[in-house]
Order: C-alpha cells, then sequence, then structure tokens
C-alpha cells in the first residue's frame, strides 16, 4: 500500500490536491480544550477548514470524525456549516477514563470544607465519531456509486461475528423491523417469526464500540435487566404476553428466550491502545514523559508520571489500530484512498496498511510526522512478514 506522511497545516497541503480526489476521511483532530495549554487544541477545526478538506472528498464519501463530550456539539456544526451531511454518530464507550476533577473542598476559600465530596467533572467513559457525508452528486445511491465509488457502508464488511453456537441462537428472535432491516435471512410471514435465522455473517454493525471492561460491565447487567428482551404490551412471544409477564414475575435471568442473553457480543469490541501498541517501531525514539491522566486537573495542567512510564510515542490521543481498522473498513471502498488531516501518530495510516487501503497522512508537527512514519513503517515490516 502507498501510504504518504506530510508535513504541514492540512488546509494548506490540500490546497495542491485535486477536488473528489479521496474515496474517504478518518481522523482524530484537535477538540478545542485546551489540553495542556497547547496552541494546536485551542479550537475545533474551523468551517474553512472543513471546507477546504470537503473539496478532496468525492460526491457520496463518508468522513469519520472523531471529538470529546464537551466540544463534540462545535465540531458537528462546523462539518454541517462547511457542506457534510451529518448520518450518525458513533459512540467509542470505555471503562478505563480518569475522572479530570476538580476538588471543592480541597480549594482555598471561605467555608470550602462545606462543599466536601462536590467536584466539577464526570469521569470521561466514550469519545464520539461524527459520520458525516460529503452530498451525492448524482440522483440516486446508486448513480452516485456507478461514477464515483462511493456513497455506501460497507455493512458485512463490519458485521460482529458470532463467539459461539449460544451467541448464534440467541441472534434468531427478532421482530419484522430487524429481519428487513437485514440482520436477519429466511422467509418472513404474517407472523414475523416464521422460518427466521440469524445472519450467519454475524450481527448488524451499531453506533456503539465497546471497550472489554465496558462489554463486561453491560453484560453483568443484562441477567437483570432482560437487555435485549422485548417489553411493549403489543409483544407476544413463547405463547405468552411478555409485557404482562414481566410486569407479575419480573426478569430472573430467564423470562425472554429461554435465558439466552447475549448481552454486549452484539457490538464491536476494542481496548485502548496498549504502551506495546503504541511505542512499536519506536526503539530508536527518546524516552520522554507522559502526561499522567489520574492526575490532569480541569483547568488543563497536568502532572508528570514516574520515569518507568516513560515512551517514546508521547501523543495524547493514540488511537487503537483496530478501531482505525474497523472505522477505515466501514467507510472506504475497496482498494479506495483515505486522509486523515490530522494525523497525530498515524494510526490512520497503519490501519490502511493492514487493510489494504491508501492513504495520505497530514500532522503540522514534526516530532509526529517522525513518530507517525516510523510505525507505520515498522507495522508494514510486521504485516508483511506475518502473511
Amino acid at each position: 500500500m502507498n501510504i504518504i506522511v506530510l508535513k504541514g497545516k492540512a488546509e494548506i497541503r490540500l490546497n495542491n490536491f485535486k477536488e473528489n480526489f479521496v474515496d474517504s476521511i478518518v481522523t482524530d483532530p484537535p477538540w478545542g480544550i485546551k489540553f495542556m495549554g497547547k496552541k494546536w487544541d485551542y479550537n475545533v477545526p474551523s468551517v474553512k477548514q472543513w471546507k477546504i478538506i470537503l473539496q478532496t472528498l468525492k460526491p457520496g464519501g463518508y468522513a469519520l470524525v472523531n471529538c470529546g463530550t464537551r466540544t463534540q456539539h462545535r465540531m458537528a456544526v462546523n462539518l454541517e456549516d462547511a457542506g457534510f451531511e451529518i448520518r450518525d454518530i458513533i459512540a467509542w464507550i470505555y471503562g478505563s477514563g480518569f475522572p479530570k476533577n476538580l476538588d471543592i473542598s480541597k480549594q482555598n476559600f471561605s467555608q470550602a470544607h462545606q462543599w466536601s465530596g462536590w467536584g466539577t467533572a464526570l469521569k470521561p467513559a466514550m469519545e464520539l465519531w461524527t459520520l458525516c457525508r460529503k452530498p451525492l452528486s448524482e440522483k440516486t445511491i446508486a448513480g452516485n456509486i456507478l461514477k464515483h465509488g462511493t456513497g455506501g457502508i460497507n455493512i458485512d464488511g463490519c458485521r460482529i461475528e458470532f463467539k459461539s453456537q449460544k451467541d448464534y441462537d440467541s441472534a434468531k428472535f427478532g421482530r419484522g423491523t430487524d429481519i428487513m432491516g437485514g440482520n436477519y435471512v429466511g422467509a418472513i410471514h404474517s407472523s414475523g417469526r416464521t422460518n427466521i435465522e440469524a445472519n450467519p455473517a454475524g450481527r448488524f454493525p451499531a453506533n456503539i464500540i465497546l471497550d472489554e471492561e465496558a462489554g463486561i460491565m453491560l453484560d453483568t447487567q443484562a441477567p437483570q435487566t432482560g437487555a435485549y428482551a422485548p417489553v411493549k404490551s403489543t409483544e407476544k412471544g413463547h405463547g405468552k404476553g411478555i409485557y404482562s409477564y414481566f410486569n407479575s414475575n419480573g426478569d430472573n435471568g430467564k423470562t425472554f428466550y429461554d435465558g439466552i442473553l447475549s448481552g454486549a457480543s452484539r457490538f464491536f469490541y476494542c481496548a485502548k491502545a496498549s504502551p506495546k501498541e503504541r511505542n512499536f517501531g519506536l526503539e530508536g525514539f527518546i524516552l520522554k514523559p507522559p502526561v499522567n491522566g489520574k492526575n490532569f486537573s480541569s483547568s488543563g495542567k497536568g502532572s508528570i508520571s514516574s520515569s518507568k512510564n516513560y515512551q517514546q510515542n508521547t501523543h495524547p490521543t493514540v488511537k487503537p489500530i483496530a478501531l482505525m481498522r474497523y472505522l477505515c473498513r466501514l467507510i472506504t471502498p475497496p482498494g479506495g484512498l483515505v486522509l486523515d488531516p490530522f494525523a497525530g501518530s498515524g494510526p490512520t495510516g497503519i490501519a490502511c496498511e493492514f487493510e489494504g487501503f491508501n492513504a495520505v497522512l497530514i500532522e503540522k508537527e514534526i516530532e509526529n510526522c517522525l513518530i507517525a512514519r516510523a510505525r507505520i513503517d515498522a507495522w508494514t515490516k510486521w504485516i508483511n512478514e506475518h502473511k
């Protein structure tokens, strides 16, 4: 694959690109939260920047743009004002976030002790990826795909594989809307339940992605909540009214569908990047201290972790390769060209190398460019050795 890393500002670099050149955009831009007082994070990308980025995308091409919860609205508004169509949001939910909280009771002001237990922030547990699309140039999706090769989402390529026969069996039970939506195969009769089988390709991809910790939390709660059971008064199942039975008996974990509960297995799992993954290929780089998230305050100032946690890749928001592979695969046509205008340490490029896509990465910080290139080269070598 051809993975290009360019140093510079995206809006300047992209002036040399043709219009309608790239097939998709997958990027993690600045969130505009003034992270550690860094100037590059003072604002989310502007409408002007997104307009220039949009020009390079083929009509009907999709973009996935990451942001935190605090400034997600600002990111989405700028994308929309630049001409993108907002299609959805994918929430990446994880259990390993650290609260960036200010303890009010420990502040130096009169009566501070009366505010014991009060703070200023919730524990961060998700990031949001805005799914947006460049408007079609043709009247129909089919016409746009025939002309540009863009406009669709790779549903089957991103289905969630069944973990076991029991997991597969649990997917047999569904409503007519689910069947018509592509979760199931087989004959559909007036009852909506005759000759229904789960799609062997896997579960339909959702707009939620979990890490394993969040998945375990959801699975643990499933027997208590009847997580996927229909509880509308109009629903019937197993010869009895599910809704009334639930009301009178509660759920002991076996009320719905003979206790077959699949819990979080219906979602894609992706943990945060491990130190080994984020530093792979950077053996010759100088070890530097990362910011310790546990001691990060709401003011934007953080403390430095101990020397044993020093690492070569000091980029603050290194995304896991598995996540980026999934996102690139979801919106990029086979053999397509992916653009990441805010490349950071290069996870989009690594993902494209795995998935068989070409990519153009743009990053204005020279240190990040060097890290990205080294990581991509190392992972490319690893991929070739393990084919």
